[in-house]
């Protein structure tokens, strides 16, 4: 059981949180305010500081907060969480980020049991491999936040693909993009004596792989995010075999 102090939201993150959701040009309007907390407030039996608008808070910033902090740390959690899903912040990447820090941060403290991620020895190996193939590493590193944030868009796809592109610049010693790269890989498996049939195989879905990318990373309405997690676990298959063989003598 965690304790009180785990499980609250602290204060500077609230203020961070608030900052960009309250924010006085692009945020949610004082009005909005009062309507997404208080739907909280029914459901949860909850008096709120400022339930009717318009309020007499300092800012929307400070009626935001206070609203918050009527709640408990998991309702807390789910009202950032549902306000950040918003349609009115659709792609803008400050609110982006904020979700990917909300759920990687404080995700396992309230949704211990959310949705089946991609296996952590997995990813913990694959980064293990990638130590000192920067940019690589941090590319791979920023599609798990986005992943672990529960954060399904073609972003996370994006540097999934740039992570691999990037290795195989390295490993391959060329500045080819990645559709650009599947002879060159067929050569580099054949000098390293893998068998015909892995070398085909890889070279077909690596194939394959491109092209799935450069359909999906330009709309982000049309990620399947129930592929996502095949896509991110091939894609560290394709990094750890490649670097393995990069590094055998």
């Amino acid at each position: 059981m965690s304790s009180l102090l785990e499980e609250r939201i602290p204060a500077t993150f609230l203020n961070y949180a608030v900052g960009i959701l309250a924010d006085t040009a692009a945020g949610l309007s004082g009005s909005k305010i009062v309507e997404h907390t208080s739907a909280f407030a029914i459901d949860h039996n909850v008096n709120l500081p400022y339930s009717h608008y318009p309020f007499d808070a300092p800012n929307k910033r400070s009626a935001l907060r206070d609203n918050l902090l009527a709640f408990r740390p998991a309702i807390q959690y789910q009202i950032l969480k549902y306000l950040c899903d918003l349609p009115q912040f659709i792609g803008k990447a400050e609110i982006k980020d904020l979700r990917i820090k909300l759920a990687s941060r404080f995700g396992p403290l309230f949704e211990p049991d959310a949705a089946e991620h991609v296996s952590e020895p997995l990813v913990a190996e694959t980064k293990h491999w990638l130590d000192g193939y920067e940019p690589s590493f941090r590319l791979y590193a920023s599609a798990e936040e986005k992943y672990r944030g529960g954060v399904f868009s073609r972003n996370l796809l994006d540097d999934l693909r740039l992570s691999i592109e990037s290795l195989l610049k390295h490993v391959l010693e060329n500045s080819k993009s990645l559709e650009n790269q599947v002879s060159p890989v067929g050569v580099f498996l054949a000098a390293k004596r893998g068998s015909p049939e892995l070398r085909n195989m890889f070279m077909r879905l690596l194939d394959y792989y491109t092209k799935y990318q450069n359909t999906y990373i330009k709309h982000d309405d049309a990620v399947i995010e129930e592929e996502i997690e095949i896509v991110f676990e091939l894609t560290s298959s394709f990094i750890k075999h490649l670097v393995r063989l990069h590094e055998r003598a």
